[in-house]
This record gives C-alpha cells, sequence and structure tokens, in this order.
C-alpha cells in the first residue's frame, strides 16, 4: 500500500487553494490526535492530511498557468484567506498546466469568456491546453478532483473522460450530474469507471457547516417536531470568483436543483422553495453569507416562522470535506473497489444517487465502509 495519495485539480481556484494550504497546515497532525480544528477526521482509515500530495492542477487563468501550484494558488481571482501564508507554503515541484477551456471558465453576463479585470481565460492561438491524461500518467496522479466554476458542463466530462483514460479515480465537487444521474444524452459516466476498475464520487460537495446542511437540518427538525412548512427560501451571497460566475443564471439549473433537492428530500411532501446565488459583493472576497427563513404552521394552526444568518469563509468550509472525500476513495482504490463510493456520496453531496434520510445516518454509513462492513 502506497502511503501518498497522489492527486491532480481540475480548476485551481479558491476551493482548490484551500485544500493545498490545508496539506500544509495539518502537516503535523498525528494518527493518536482525535480532536483538531476544522476536521471531521484527523487521521482516516490509516492515512493523515500529511499524506495528500498535489501533483498537478489544471486551470485556465493567465495569472496561475505554467506556475507552480504553491504559487499560482495565490494569484488572482482567487481570494481564499490565506490560512499559511504566502511565504511560508513550500515549493511543490508541481505546475498548474493550462487545462481545456471549453465552458470551463466564468463567464460574463453576456455569456462570452470573461474579460474581467481580475480573470482572463489564455489565448487558445497562443497557448495549447496539454493533454490532460497524459500529465496524469505522467504525474503518477491517482485521483482527480473536479471543482471548475459552476456550469461547466462540457469541460466536466472533458476532465471525467481523462480520469477514465489515465486510471484515476474521480471526485466531482460541482453541481454538473456525472456522478449521481445519467443525464438525457450523455453516457452512463459510473458504468464507465466500473467497467475500468475505478473508483467516482459525486456530485456537488456539500460545506462542513454550509448553508445547505444547516437548512436541511432546520427542515428535518420542523418535520419530527410535528411543524409543517409552508414555504422556506434560501438566499447566498458572496464576493469569490463562483458568486462572479453564477451572475450568469444559465449556469446555474443544476444548482439550483441540486441545492433545493438537498433540503426537499428530507420532507414528505411538497412546498413552495426557492434556493440558490443571490447576489455577487465584490467586497466581501471569499466570505458568504446565506439568509434561511422557513415558514410553518404549528400547533392550532398557529405561525412559526425562523429565520437564521451564516456568516462563513467559504472555500475552506469545502475544503475540509475533500480531505475525507480524498482519503475514502484512497481507500477504495486499495480495495480495488469500483463504481460510485455511496456512502461518501451521500454524507458528502448536496446531490449524490442515494439522499440519506439523515447525515447522521449519512455519517454512520461512511463510517460502515472504512471499517469495511459497508462495500461501498
Amino acid at each position: 500500500m502506497s502511503k501518498k495519495i497522489k492527486i491532480a485539480i481540475a480548476g485551481l481556484g479558491n476551493v482548490a487553494a484551500a485544500i493545498v494550504m490545508g496539506i500544509e497546515f495539518y502537516k503535523n497532525v498525528k494518527p493518536q490526535d482525535m480532536y483538531v480544528n476544522g476536521l471531521m477526521n484527523p487521521a482516516l482509515g490509516g492515512y493523515l492530511p500529511s499524506d495528500i500530495q498535489v501533483v498537478a492542477a489544471f486551470d485556465v487563468a493567465t495569472t496561475k498557468i505554467n506556475k507552480d501550484i504553491s504559487e499560482a494558488i495565490y494569484a488572482e481571482p482567487n481570494c481564499c484567506q490565506p490560512i499559511v501564508k504566502k511565504e511560508d507554503m513550500p515549493k511543490l515541484n508541481a505546475l498548474c498546466y493550462p487545462g481545456p477551456i471549453a465552458d470551463g471558465c466564468y463567464t460574463s453576463p453576456d455569456g462570452n469568456l470573461s474579460t474581467y479585470e481580475f480573470f482572463r481565460a489564455y489565448n487558445e492561438s497562443e497557448v495549447q491546453p496539454v493533454d490532460v491524461a497524459r500529465v496524469l500518467k505522467d504525474t503518477g496522479a491517482e485521483i482527480l478532483i473536479n471543482i471548475l466554476p459552476v456550469g461547466s458542463y462540457k469541460a466536466s466530462r472533458i476532465y471525467a473522460q481523462a480520469a477514465l483514460d489515465a486510471g484515476c479515480g474521480f471526485i466531482n465537487g460541482i453541481p454538473e450530474f456525472i456522478i449521481s444521474e445519467q443525464v438525457s444524452g450523455d453516457k452512463d459516466w459510473v458504468a464507465e469507471f466500473e467497467k475500468r476498475g475505478l473508483p467516482c464520487a459525486g456530485d456537488d460537495i456539500k460545506s462542513q457547516v454550509g448553508a445547505t446542511l444547516s437548512h436541511r437540518v432546520i427542515a428535518k427538525m420542523f418535520l419530527d417536531r410535528g411543524v409543517v412548512i409552508k414555504d422556506t427560501y434560501q438566499l447566498n451571497i458572496g464576493g469569490n470568483g463562483d458568486f462572479y460566475n453564477m451572475k450568469m443564471e444559465g449556469r446555474l439549473t443544476t444548482k439550483r436543483k441540486s441545492k433545493t433537492s438537498a433540503v426537499t428530500c428530507v420532507l414528505p411532501y411538497p412546498i413552495k422553495c426557492r434556493i440558490g446565488p443571490s447576489d455577487y459583493v465584490p467586497f466581501l472576497q471569499d466570505k458568504k453569507i446565506c439568509y434561511i427563513r422557513v415558514n410553518g404552521t404549528t400547533y392550532g394552526n398557529l405561525p412559526l416562522v425562523m429565520d437564521a444568518k451564516l456568516r462563513v469563509e467559504d472555500s475552506p468550509n469545502s475544503a475540509g470535506v475533500m480531505l475525507d472525500l480524498i482519503r475514502i476513495m484512497k481507500i477504495a482504490l486499495d480495495r480495488k473497489i469500483a463504481g460510485r463510493l455511496e456512502s461518501i456520496s451521500s454524507f458528502s453531496f448536496k446531490h449524490p444517487h442515494i439522499q440519506p434520510p439523515s447525515d447522521v445516518i449519512a455519517k454512520q454509513w461512511v463510517q460502515e465502509f472504512i471499517d469495511g462492513k459497508k462495500e461501498r
């Protein structure tokens, strides 16, 4: 069993930056450590955060390509809180390569590639995208993580195919339905990964304590306590590149579906519901602010209303979950498990193939997988 977990990342944005910095930040975590700020599992299946090695990344921003990843993660438009200062980040000797553009980049409100002052994609007449599968093979990557901008339909599938061609496990962190369901007219990606003996997990990563999880907990509490929900909304604002990109409503179809289903799935009856990003506020940077309202009817047909507000550093909130996902997938690779990893997908993603009845149960499924009591 190889102790190092070699990963590659498609989309070297804020979440990727938080992952890379987190590996360095948690490098001194020991197997016996039980409680560590920000980690759900300091040790997981014998693996520590320090066992993760980033060997390659792919992006399209001129500020990042052809730079060492340790430098590229601090380049604009990234605005992730530096949990490790740039001067303290060791060189990784791993490059951020120019990846295929397709639709995998920020777009302006008119639908064209963004020319916003902080973001410019490379010119395809001047720079050639790399052969992603070849880079994955050459660098020895075992797992490819897709965290491209929301709405990257074509680009996500280019990277999924590259993972198949290179023999890598695949983690789909964005709301493109590749692992959770088969989109009409699309190939059966899960069957392809299973056929090649490779694990996959997705879709659309949950944060450790994020808007979707908080909303689910509130909705389940109303249900369990006999309060009927009439309607609910969740409004999110933020200032990172993802929120800029999501100004384009056309890129949000799967995002809204993913977040909405993750909340409404805990209810046995239909409700009026509106969930999703609401505005881009540049000066918030990587801070995300979420407003949740749940309108219910309680004893005696009287109203009960709950308002909640969550403020969090957006990208590190997802990175902590990703550190667990990477280690779970490595366990699957060690055990030669192929196809969709149902347990960790149900626990860690907004739009999994199996929506769990509760996150407590999903966590139990994951522990059973780690202990070898559950196949997937």
